[in-house]
C-alpha cells in the first residue's frame, strides 16, 4: 500500500532567535524520529532556513510564485501548516489540511483597528479552509473559539515540547554577571513587559539579564532601571546562542517572565529543566504552562512583585526537593510526545 504523501510547512525557520525556529527544528526532527514509515514526508522550507534537517527528509523550497500558484498543489494527501503566518496559503493546495495556531496575540496587544481586521480576515480564511486546527494550549483554543466561531468542532490541543538545553563545559557568555542575577529572555518588545522587572532589584545587589532582539522598548526598561537606581545592574545583551542561554539558565538565581501575551511560553519550561524558580504573569497561557511549579505575579505594582518574589525565593530555598518537582513538571513537555500526537492527527484526518 502506498504511503500517504504529507507536506509539512516549516517556512518560518529563517531566524534562529525566534520561537518558530525552535518549534520547527524540534517538531520536524521528532516527526522524522516517530514516523516509522507511516507517511511519505516532505518539508516546505525557506531557502535561508537556518536548519535544513541534515538530508533526513525531502524538501520543497518556498518561492514567491507560490502566492499565485503552487505547482505541487495536488501532489499531497495532507498538508500541515505549522503556523498561522504560513507563506504557502491553504487555499492553494488540495487534500486534507491542518493548521497549527500558536497564538492570537494581536487581540491582546494595542494595535490599530485596521491591522487587527487584516489579521482577523486572513486567519479566518485559513481556519475556514482547513479541516483541523491545532492550538498549542487550552488558552489559545478558547481564544480561537472566541474570535473564530467557525473553528468549532475543528480544534484539538497539542502542547509544544521543550528542548532540554545542554551546558557546554567551560563556556562563558560574552557578558558574565558579577553578582547573583535574575534572567529573562524574549523579543525585547512591549508584550514581554520586561520594564516591570527592574523593581525586583530594589534593596538587594542582584543583576537583571535580559536576552533577546532589541527594539526601542529597551529605552523604557532602562528608564525604569534609572527610577530604581539600578541602571548599572541591568544588562540587555541582545540575541544569545544556545550555549549562552543554557549558561544563563543554569547560573541564574531565578527566571522571570512577566509577559502579557503568550501562546505557550517556552522559556518557562526551559528554565524549569534546570530546576530554577520561575516567576511569571497570570496572563494568557502562562498559568497553564507553569502550573503549580511556578510562582505568579498577580499584579505588576512594584510592591506586589517584590513581595511575590521575596516569598517565592524563601519558599524555593526552604522547601525540600522543590527542584526535583520543578524539573519533573518540565519533563511533561516532550517533543516526541508532541510529534506522536501530530502523527495520530494525520491518521485521523486521512481516515486511516
Amino acid at each position: 500500500m502506498q504511503k500517504p504523501a504529507v507536506l509539512v510547512t516549516f517556512d518560518s525557520m529563517k531566524y534562529p532567535n525566534s520561537g518558530f525556529y525552535y518549534f520547527g527544528k524540534s517538531l520536524g526532527d521528532c516527526l522524522l524520529d516517530e514516523n516509522d514509515q507511516q507517511f511519505d514526508l516532505t518539508y516546505y522550507l525557506h531557502r535561508r532556513a537556518i536548519y535544513q534537517f541534515e538530508d533526513r527528509v525531502k524538501i520543497q523550497y518556498l518561492s514567491k510564485l507560490h502566492k499565485v500558484f503552487f505547482p505541487s498543489r495536488g501532489q499531497y494527501d495532507l498538508v500541515h501548516f505549522t503556523d498561522q503566518y504560513c507563506r504557502l496559503r491553504p487555499q492553494g493546495v488540495k487534500g486534507k489540511k491542518i493548521l497549527t495556531v500558536h497564538d492570537i496575540n494581536f487581540m491582546h496587544e494595542q494595535l490599530p483597528a485596521r491591522k487587527v481586521k487584516k489579521k482577523l480576515d486572513r486567519l479566518t480564511r485559513h481556519i475556514d479552509t482547513c479541516d483541523k486546527v491545532v492550538a498549542i494550549s487550552n488558552f489559545v483554543a478558547q481564544d480561537i473559539l472566541k474570535h473564530f466561531p467557525s473553528a468549532q468542532g475543528k480544534i484539538q490541543v497539542i502542547y509544544n515540547g521543550a528542548d532540554k538545553l545542554t551546558v557546554t563545559e567551560d563556556h562563558q557568555p560574552a557578558h558574565q554577571p558579577l553578582r547573583p542575577f535574575i534572567f529573562t529572555i524574549g523579543h525585547v518588545a512591549p508584550k514581554k513587559n520586561f520594564a516591570v522587572l527592574p523593581a525586583l532589584l530594589h534593596n538587594n545587589d542582584y543583576e537583571l539579564i535580559i536576552a533577546g532582539i532589541e527594539t526601542p522598548y529597551k529605552d523604557e526598561i532602562m528608564a525604569e532601571a534609572r527610577k530604581w537606581n539600578c541602571e548599572d545592574r541591568v544588562k540587555i545583551t541582545g540575541p544569545v546562542n544556545d550555549a549562552d542561554k543554557a549558561w544563563y539558565y543554569k547560573n541564574c538565581l531565578a527566571f522571570a517572565f512577566p509577559s502579557i501575551a503568550e501562546g505557550f511560553g517556552l522559556p518557562v519550561i526551559e528554565a524549569m529543566h534546570f530546576g530554577k524558580p520561575v516567576f511569571c504573569s497570570t496572563h494568557t497561557s502562562l498559568p497553564e504552562v507553569g502550573g503549580n511549579a511556578a510562582f505568579y505575579f498577580d499584579s505588576f505594582e512594584s510592591w506586589a512583585m517584590q513581595s511575590v518574589f521575596a516569598a517565592g525565593m524563601e519558599k524555593y530555598n526552604s522547601t525540600k526537593d522543590i527542584q526535583a518537582g520543578i524539573m519533573a513538571h518540565a519533563e511533561t513537555f516532550n517533543w516526541h510526545n508532541t510529534a506522536r500526537q501530530y502523527l495520530a492527527l494525520y491518521n485521523e484526518c486521512l481516515g486511516l
